[in-house]
C-alpha cells in the first residue's frame, strides 16, 4: 500500500538529481533492502518539521535506520558534497559561473535546547547558545556553515569558514562582503598567511540613515539565513554535538536548493466565490 504524500518529499525528478550521488552500498554485506529515496524523505521531513528522531512517522523506514544513514553521510561529508553539486548547476542554469567572484559572509546565533558541546554566551545579542556562520554566493546558495558557541567572535570564526573555501575549489572569488565585526586586523593576517586570494570588504550602512536599509548584495546572505529559518528543527539547536547542529544547517540549505533546481508542482490555491455588491448593479 502506497503511503500519503507529506510536503517535504522530494519529487522524481528532484531524486533523478539526487540518486547517483547517493553513496553505494560497501562490498561484502548483505545486499540494501532499506528504500534510500525514503530514508532521504524522512531526513527531510525531521529538518523541516522539527520532530525527533524516535517521533519520526512509522510509515517511513525505522527511525534507527535512518539516523544511521544520516550518521554515517554527516561523517562522510556527502551533504556538503550535494550542497556543492546542486549550487554549480544553479548557477550554470542562471548563466553564471561555476565558480563566484564575490561572497558573503554573516552570523546567527540560536539558543540551545539541553545544552551539549560548544556553548556559549553572545553578549551583544543576549543569546546563550551557538552561533552558525554561514558563507553564500550573491545568489544565496551556501558555500560553507561552520558552528561555534555564540560567544565566539565572527572575525575569530571566520578562518574556519575560510577554511571551507580553499582558492583551489574558487578560483575566481575575489572579495568577501562582510559587516563591521570582520573588519579584523589578526583576519586580514590570516587571510594573506594562509595565500587566499580574495579579501574581506566590511559593507556598512551610510551615515545618517536610519531603519531597516538592505546593503548591497551583503543583504543576500540574510536572506539565505531566512529561508534557513524556515525549517523548524533549525529554530533551536536541539543538537549535542556542533557537528550535528552544522549537518542540520547543510540539510536545510540542500532541501531548500534542491527546490529551486527542481521546483515541486505549485498547489492549487482556493479560490473564493466573489459576491456582488448591492451598489454594484
Amino acid at each position: 500500500m502506497k503511503r500519503q504524500r507529506y510536503p517535504t518529499d522530494i519529487t522524481d525528478a528532484q531524486w533523478a538529481v539526487l540518486e547517483p550521488e547517493i553513496p553505494a552500498p560497501r562490498p561484502g554485506g548483505r545486499p540494501r533492502q532499506t528504500d534510500m529515496r525514503e530514508v532521504v524523505n524522512a531526513i527531510f521531513y525531521l529538518t523541516h518539521e522539527g520532530c525527533t528522531w524516535r517521533a519520526l512517522p512509522h510509515d517511513f523506514p525505522p527511525w534507527r535506520t535512518v539516523y544511521n544513514y544520516f550518521d554515517a553521510w554527516k561523517r562522510d561529508g556527502i551533504w556538503d558534497r550535494l550542497i556543492d553539486i546542486l549550487r554549480v548547476r544553479l548557477r550554470a542554469a542562471a548563466g553564471r559561473a561555476t565558480s563566484p567572484r564575490v561572497a558573503c559572509i554573516d552570523s546567527q546565533s540560536v539558543k540551545t535546547a539541553h545544552g551539549g558541546e560548544a556553548v556559549g554566551v553572545d553578549g551583544g545579542k543576549r543569546v546563550r547558545g551557538r552561533k552558525r556562520h554561514i558563507a553564500t554566493d550573491t545568489l544565496g546558495f551556501v558555500l560553507a556553515v561552520v558552528v561555534t558557541a555564540a560567544n565566539v567572535d565572527d572575525g575569530a570564526a571566520a578562518p574556519q569558514v575560510f577554511d571551507l573555501m580553499p582558492s583551489r575549489d574558487y578560483p575566481r572569488l575575489e572579495v568577501v562582503l562582510a559587516d563591521s565585526k570582520y573588519h579584523n586586523h589578526e583576519l586580514s593576517a590570516w587571510l594573506r598567511s594562509h595565500r587566499r586570494r580574495y579579501r574581506v570588504q566590511v559593507v556598512s550602512r551610510a551615515e545618517g540613515v536610519t531603519g531597516f536599509v538592505p546593503l548591497p548584495k551583503r543583504w543576500v546572505v540574510e536572506r539565505t539565513l531566512a529561508w534557513l529559518g524556515r525549517y523548524r528543527r533549525l529554530g533551536r539547536d536541539h543538537e549535542r554535538l556542533a557537528e550535528t547542529s552544522t549537518a542540520m544547517v547543510q540539510l536545510s540549505a540542500l532541501h531548500h536548493t534542491l527546490r529551486r533546481l527542481r521546483p515541486t508542482k505549485p498547489r492549487h490555491r482556493f479560490r473564493y466565490r466573489r459576491t456582488k455588491r448591492k451598489d454594484a448593479a
